[in-house]
């Protein structure tokens, strides 16, 4: 059944005049809504766990503040975020100042954050060691990627403020110790934009170009005084700690005091007690240096000096076990005079068995031998001449032959050879005549001597 009376069952609405319960829109409710929330909650301070935070790209980042019981949602705008002293981030327990407001799109209402605290000293450190414990799992602590430091940088880097007294302390320690090149890059060591500042000086350092018209660092020093953890906070920050774990240069970190710890000094390679302290770390010191290098030149003059005296000793020795170049020479010059001696003898002897050797064949040199050895070569070459004789390539001629020969002496033993010759010389036992093969019929049948004009013979 309806609550309304049965005559106020209508099917179209209508207002009366007079009424006090006119309709209103759903934006003038929403709106009367928003005012009487903000005018009633124009202040307010919530302490709650982050839940679900969100950065936008527009800058504003929105949030959920909870505890065991209930959670409300919570806006911070961009002015406000660009202003907060640390990063927020899920499972932070945090105070949060601003007013509450509705947002009619949605029907909700939620915290318009103005300020944004960690709630108490406990709340601080539970964050610093979740960020500890993560960064951690990452890598970025571990030793295997720290570098060494040079043993005397030529140009050192420091980020830190101008106008404290770590920069002094530092310069005058480096002047003091081993003087140098030094850049500082000012930054904000702590406040609004101090860890952006930080980061971007450390990433400065790197990219400073070899050999360009700023000198890049070989050393760079992160530097600030002491004070308490929420002064330091700037350096438990992610994007410092990230930039600091990714510098190519070599980093100390000198922040705080000695008994101060950030996440910064675990990212870098060497961490320094105190700003003095990574001063001394940096560079060496000058005197001690010229120091060493005084005594390594004694060293080396001694050891010198030693090595000398040494090969001297070592050549004396070896000098007196050495003959004498009489001793060398004597056995030599006796074995000469020795040859000397047995020369005369060995030739005198040598000419004796000559001379019987000759003696003896010129007895058996007898004249009647010689005559008949004479006498039968003779006959021998007698014979010899006979058959040479006979065999003479002329002798033939005389019995009426011809020998034929081309122009150059060679003689012909063909017709063919002929035809290719042409011009030919015949050979007599008296003499020779020139001839040439004419150009008349083809080669005859048979060999002939023919008589072809002008009384030239030619053959064939």
């Amino acid at each position: 059944m309806s609550d309304f009376p049965a005559d106020d069952a209508r099917l179209l609405a209508t207002e009366a005049p007079g009424d006090n319960a006119p309709a209103m829109s759903v934006s003038e409710l929403s709106g009367a809504l928003r005012r009487t929330v903000e005018d009633a909650f124009g202040h307010v301070r919530v302490r709650g766990e982050i839940s679900g935070f969100k950065r936008h790209g527009s800058g504003h980042c929105y949030l959920t503040l909870k505890d065991e019981n209930a959670c409300i949602d919570g806006v911070i705008w961009r002015a406000s975020a660009a202003a907060l002293r640390f990063l927020p981030e899920d499972g932070a327990e945090v105070i949060a100042t601003g007013r509450l407001t509705t947002y009619p799109g949605r029907s909700k209402y939620q915290v318009v954050i103005e300020r944004l605290e960690l709630a108490g000293q406990g709340a601080l450190m539970a964050l610093l060691d979740k960020r500890r414990r993560a960064l951690a799992a990452e890598g970025l602590f571990d030793e295997g990627r720290k570098k060494r430091l040079p043993f005397s940088p030529r140009v050192i880097g420091v980020v830190t403020s101008p106008t404290g007294a770590v920069i002094r302390d530092i310069l005058h320690r480096l002047a003091d110790r081993c003087p140098c090149h030094v850049i500082v890059w000012p930054v904000a060591v702590q406040g609004e934009g101090a860890a952006a500042q930080i980061a971007a000086a450390v990433r400065g350092f790197a990219a400073l170009p070899e050999g360009g018209p700023v000198a890049r660092p070989d050393l760079v020093i992160v530097a600030r005084g002491g004070g308490s953890i929420e002064d330091l906070w700037a350096f438990n920050e992610e994007e410092v700690v990230r930039a600091v774990a990714d510098s190519p240069i070599p980093i100390i970190s000198a922040v705080g005091h000695e008994t101060d710890t950030s996440l910064c000094d675990f990212a870098a390679d060497v961490r320094a007690p105190t700003p003095t302290a990574a001063a001394e770390m940096a560079v060496p010191v000058r005197r001690d240096l010229l120091g060493q290098l005084r005594e390594l030149g004694h060293r080396i003059e001694r050891c010198a000096a030693r090595s000398v005296e040494r090969g001297a000793e070592i050549l004396d020795a070896t000098l007196r076990r050495w003959p004498s170049r009489e001793e060398l020479i004597e056995p030599q010059r006796q074995r000469l005079d020795d040859l000397a001696e047995r020369l005369p003898r060995a030739l005198g002897s040598r000419l004796d068995r000559a001379r019987g050797e000759l003696g003896h064949a010129a007895g058996a040199l007898r004249p009647g031998l010689l005559e008949g050895a004479h006498r039968r070569a003779a006959e021998r070459l007698s014979s010899l001449w006979r058959v040479a004789e006979l065999a003479h390539p002329n002798r033939p001629l005389e019995r009426g032959y011809a020998r034929i020969e081309d122009r150059q002496g060679r003689t012909l033993v063909s017709a063919a050879a002929a035809l290719d010759a042409r011009r030919l010389k015949l050979v007599f036992a008296d003499g020779a005549v020139d001839a040439s093969v004419g150009d008349g019929p083809e080669r005859p049948r048979r060999p002939g001597l023919a008589k072809i004009g002008n009384d030239q013979p030619k053959l064939f």
